[in-house]
């Protein structure tokens, strides 16, 4: 009983020791779609200002494959030494009304650390697209039901889900191509390949201002200023249309509590400098402050609203 006593009083002040001297080789940050979509454009920018801040690399692997499902599933498989990080969002809030048997619990085989970002979504189609207002791109797919489509960043994914409520609010028919990842997507979109995306503002913000995309609607309640000139959905006409998708920093269940604590407080002095500050300013996110056992409400929260959309919109894996 007492040796039980002591090794537990020696646990507990070694754990704040472990906070501090973590980490002593690279960490990982596991971003669960292909390079260039709106979650690396978030987690690479915080990897680079993490390296300066602890001293070691922090490397972004990109694991795309089933709506970022593939991914967060390595992830809640990874040791839990410290060294592997989750970079995971609305989509996986949304996993479990659209994949049944998934291999993770998103609420029970990760830790919340902190959300990162939480950019509106955007609805935008080529330059080369013919219409070039929300009015005239809903008035074409009500023309030719069925005969327009939109890219996301697979099924189950916001971007999915963006597009579903638009048709849902707009009483338009338009076909849903999923892809690996957001970039794919845009880069179908800028072709032509398709004729529209419901894209995160985090991936398609530098597009719109480099004129290589034409934004006709943000998804939120006022206009963003990184791309001012595109209005909101409701002053395109279209009333309660407000969508965002967040993207936040998990840990793998059984993760030291000191590092997770160690962590949170490295993304939160992260998330306060300019480097950070500017760069999500001209992605169109605002800095969120959500951290732990209230980010882990939050999730819980969107898990249930997102349920609700994915039944009505009758969503499901092809």
């Amino acid at each position: 009983m007492i040796r039980a006593v002591i090794l537990a009083a020696l646990a507990l002040a070694a754990a704040p020791a472990l906070g501090q001297t973590w980490p002593t080789r690279s960490v990982t940050l596991i971003v669960p779609f292909a390079a260039g979509g709106g979650t690396d454009a978030f987690a690479r920018p915080l990897a680079q200002q993490l390296d300066t801040q602890i001293g070691t690399r922090v490397l972004v692997e990109n694991r795309a494959g089933a709506g970022g499902t593939a991914g967060a599933a390595a992830a809640a498989k990874a040791a839990p030494d410290g060294y592997t990080f989750f970079v995971g969002g609305t989509h996986h809030a949304i996993a479990p009304a659209i994949y049944p048997k998934l291999s993770y619990d998103i609420g029970k085989d990760f830790v919340p650390v902190a959300m990162i970002s939480r950019p509106p979504h955007v609805v935008v189609t080529s330059p080369k697209n013919p219409a070039k207002t929300l009015a005239d791109l809903i008035a074409a797919a009500k023309a030719n039901p069925d005969g327009m489509t939109y890219a996301s960043a697979g099924v189950g994914t916001t971007h999915h889900l963006a597009g579903e409520l638009f048709k849902i609010l707009t009483g338009t028919k338009i076909r849903h191509v999923p892809y690996r990842g957001a970039g794919p997507a845009m880069q179908d979109v800028m072709a032509s390949q398709v004729d529209m995306a419901f894209d995160g503002l985090g991936s398609s913000a530098g597009q719109i201002q480099g004129g290589t995309v034409n934004g006709l609607a943000v998804a939120a309640p006022a206009r963003i200023p990184a791309v001012p000139n595109v209005p909101t959905a409701a002053e395109a006409g279209v009333q309660g249309y407000e969508v965002a998708t967040w993207y936040a920093v998990f840990a793998p269940k059984g993760t030291p509590p000191a590092i997770v604590e160690r962590m949170t407080r490295e993304i939160r002095a992260a998330l306060a400098t300019p480097f950070i500050k500017e760069a999500w300013e001209r992605a169109g996110s605002d800095v969120p402050t959500l951290e732990g056992a209230a980010f882990g409400d939050y999730v819980h929260a969107e898990i249930g609203r997102w349920g609700k959309v994915v039944a009505e919109a009758g969503v499901k894996v092809e």
